[in-house]
């Protein structure tokens, strides 16, 4: 184990009696001197924020940017995949909480600088930084600070998020983060608060605020069985989402048993199907199954149908777009390209 230095946070105001309020998520937690807020690494040190995670990541892998998932920002691209100890969700079905649900002053990890980071993703032939695994917002600072650098560089960034971020932090994330996956993983509140320690209307406004100020926006969907995976919920989903833009790409990914969620089954594949078959319905243009292969991650052109960017769980076989449009029919298709 390694002791983590403390760095200055950003994004918190000075309370009476030595207490902090941390304005980075929707939680706002109000920290007593010498506690941490809920995430675990944002911790009141004599009445100011620190954070104890800057350039400690615990994850930092290349990935297939559409391992993230996105399916429409620079597709068949590698990425940089960083994330660090904390999270400030609770999911009882998180896949990565060996690490998003570390806490407290001493967390294992090797520091990690800027350049180095960098440094390696020009090495791997890299595109994009990703800030991932776990949840971002309580890395912002080395978030920050990357993404500056990684424009410098002509490197893009992308922001994996369970989007419980204030209007604070989104003003910090516009200009610097070029695309963001937001998880909407049910939509209602008894779900939120029940499994993820965490609320929805936050993460609603934080998809409509991302697309409003120019993030490109992909949304990926967990469905659990008997949790959020009726035909009313994933249809309010569907629509909340086309009322946003029927351009953002919604991933329905399929379920496995993991951490403290293991007496669910899997995802049975034909509520997945139904559930895109639902999302298309709605109006929403693109509509992908996760976790599953063959065409249900294929891009179609939304006006003619033809298969425009063929995939194999995360490898692309054909890539038919060209200059952002379909080569059959010239629709524009939505994405960076």
């Amino acid at each position: 184990m390694n002791r983590i230095r403390f760095q200055k946070a950003i994004l918190w105001k000075v309370l009476p009696e030595s207490k902090v309020r941390c304005n980075a998520c929707a939680h706002r937690c109000i920290i007593n001197e010498g506690k941490y807020g809920i995430c675990g690494t944002r911790k009141n040190i004599d009445g100011k924020l620190f954070t104890n995670v800057y350039e400690y990541p615990l994850a930092v892998n290349v990935d297939p940017i559409e391992k993230k998932p996105l399916f429409h920002f620079l597709p068949g691209s590698k990425a940089l995949s960083i994330g660090t100890a904390g999270c400030n969700f609770k999911c009882s079905f998180c896949q990565n909480y060996d690490i998003s649900q570390m806490r407290g002053d001493t967390i294992s990890g090797k520091h990690v600088s800027i350049k180095e980071l960098l440094d390696e993703a020009e090495a791997n032939y890299c595109k994009s930084i990703a800030y991932t695994y776990n949840e971002p917002v309580v890395f912002l600072e080395y978030t920050l600070d990357t993404a500056m650098e990684a424009h410098k560089r002509g490197l893009k960034n992308v922001y994996i998020s369970n989007g419980f971020e204030t209007e604070e932090t989104l003003q910090l994330l516009k200009g610097k983060i070029d695309a963001m996956n937001i998880d909407l993983k049910a939509f209602t509140e008894t779900f939120y608060q029940k499994h993820c320690k965490g609320r929805l209307a936050p993460v609603l406004s934080t998809i409509r605020r991302a697309f409003e100020i120019g993030i490109w926006v992909e949304i990926t969907s967990l469905l659990i069985p008997g949790e959020n995976d009726s035909e009313n919920e994933i249809r309010q989903m569907a629509k909340f989402i086309a009322s946003v833009s029927k351009e953002i790409p919604w991933h329905l990914s399929r379920f496995f048993p993991t951490y403290r969620m293991t007496n669910k089954p899997a995802t049975p594949l034909r509520k997945l199907e139904t559930a895109r078959k639902i999302g298309l319905a709605e109006g929403l243009h693109y509509v992908y199954v996760g976790n599953v292969p063959l065409e249900r991650n294929t891009t179609f052109c939304p006006m003619c149908g033809k298969p425009l960017i063929v995939r194999n769980i995360y490898n692309l076989t054909k890539n038919s777009v060209k200059n952002g449009k379909c080569p059959y029919c010239g629709q524009a298709v939505s994405g960076v390209f």
